[in-house]
């Protein structure tokens, strides 16, 4: 979601003649866009300021824009400690990022920006065209979380959920496919909440199927209480939408779950990767895992071990807790580190385990890869497959923005490799 800020942040700017730098040094302003979902955000934002001063220390000092979360979260503690900064804005604000950077250009004074103004935000954006051009583009459709789980700082950083028009969405995702994107993958920190008008993500999903040129869509991220039928049914009738789901789970006991306040049960979410894979049997599943959530017991650990090896997620992401000042766990005894680190140690090592033993089946097998874009300096080319692996391939034909069957050859743990073949004589993933 940051990327797709940071891409509408420069498209917005482009109204006021400013264009993106890939060399600091060249920067008349300088804008860094937050997450504050892990620790030590705030630690990085100072490191970066740290960099600006150090390559401007002689030289004219660029504007500094502190944008995203960690603004929202601590924007008048950035003002005073970092007298660097000269504005902070929130995520639900950078549609004023012009009027701010104009104010800073000509009053030279502080700013925080960090008020909730989520539909004014998507009101002005839509007068913006997206420039961006990636074969792989984000789309925002839904912001903000109304869940409250007790270890999550984004209900008070983002806002109450706020879904976007399907006229906005449809709109925006031609933009993206005329300029060429194929792939769009659908953003919301609770996407399958989405609601407009008693439109659903599944009414949208079969809207956005019928834009001719679009390839593939995906969504991220998902909340298994708004998992409904109507959406289940979608993974099996839209052809478009890829066989991988993205479904944090978080712990692998119910009881912990119900202590992060996830309001889903573990017999739940298993019920619902069984509906799944009934209505699509080639469906995989990548999670989202907390290690060490206070209260969590050596029993507790264990069953999260149990359902990483029941449900077999090709990816997963695990940290060990992490407290986020203002929410209701910052205020739980933590456990302690050393045995948090064991098990964050033991579960990446099974999960680990679990993705290696799956890419070596991938061996000898057929994907269907969307290209990317081209390696530098090289005649290579990068791309995913469907259930989003990364692929690459040796090619003298520019391979960008088409899908071709690729053979794998070998794998390591992030990559696999292949070669472009021109029949399917070999058996595919999803057989």
């Amino acid at each position: 979601m940051n990327e797709y800020d940071s891409n509408r942040i420069l498209d917005l700017t482009k109204k006021i003649n400013y264009t993106s730098t890939k060399n600091i040094k060249e920067a008349d302003c300088y804008v860094l866009n937050t997450c504050h979902i892990r620790e030590k955000a705030t630690d990085k934002v100072y490191h970066d300021i740290g960099r600006v001063k150090k390559e401007f220390r002689y030289k004219k000092k660029p504007i500094v824009l502190i944008a995203g979360c960690v603004a929202q979260a601590e924007g008048e503690i950035l003002l005073e400690k970092e007298k660097y900064i000269d504005a902070v804005v929130g995520p639900q604000s950078y549609h004023e990022i012009n009027k701010i950077i104009l104010n800073i250009r000509n009053k030279d004074k502080k700013i925080n920006s960090t008020e909730f103004e989520v539909i004014e935000k998507f009101d002005q954006l839509n007068l913006v065209k997206n420039s961006n051009s990636k074969i792989s583009s984000f789309l925002t459709i839904q912001e903000g979380c109304d869940k409250f789980c007790k270890f999550c700082v984004v209900p008070y950083t983002r806002g109450p959920e706020y879904s976007r028009s399907f006229s906005e969405i449809i709109s925006e995702a031609k933009q993206l496919v005329n300029n060429g994107s194929r792939e769009i993958i659908l953003l919301g920190q609770n996407v399958n909440a989405y609601n407009f008008k008693n439109k659903r993500l599944s009414d949208l999903l079969y809207l956005l199927s019928e834009i001719k040129n679009l390839e593939r869509i995906r969504y991220t991220t998902s909340h298994p209480k708004d998992f409904t039928s109507d959406l289940i049914e979608a993974h099996g009738k839209c052809k478009k939408l890829m066989p991988l789901l993205h479904l944090p789970v978080q712990s692998g006991s119910t009881k912990i779950l119900k202590s992060m306040n996830r309001d889903h049960t573990i017999k739940k979410y298993l019920e619902i990767i069984e509906r799944l894979k009934e209505k699509k049997s080639s469906i995989k599943f990548s999670s989202d895992f907390i290690i060490a959530y206070p209260g969590e017991t050596e029993d507790d650990f264990k069953k999260t071990i149990s359902l990483v090896k029941k449900v077999g997620f090709i990816n997963s992401y695990s940290f060990i807790f992490s407290a986020r000042p203002g929410t209701p766990a910052a205020n739980l005894r933590e456990i302690d580190s050393k045995i948090a680190k064991e098990r964050l140690f033991f579960f990446q090592n099974t999960a680990n385990e679990i993705k290696k033993n799956y890419r070596k089946k991938l061996i000898n097998l057929t994907a269907r890869v969307l290209f990317e874009n081209k390696v530098k300096n090289e005649s290579k080319f990068f791309g995913r497959d469907e259930y989003f692996n990364s692929v690459i391939v040796n090619s003298s034909e520019d391979l960008n923005g088409k899908i071709k069957n690729v053979k794998i050859n070998q794998c390591n743990q992030n990559t696999l490799f292949g070669e472009v073949i021109l029949d399917t004589e070999h058996k595919e993933y999803a057989a």
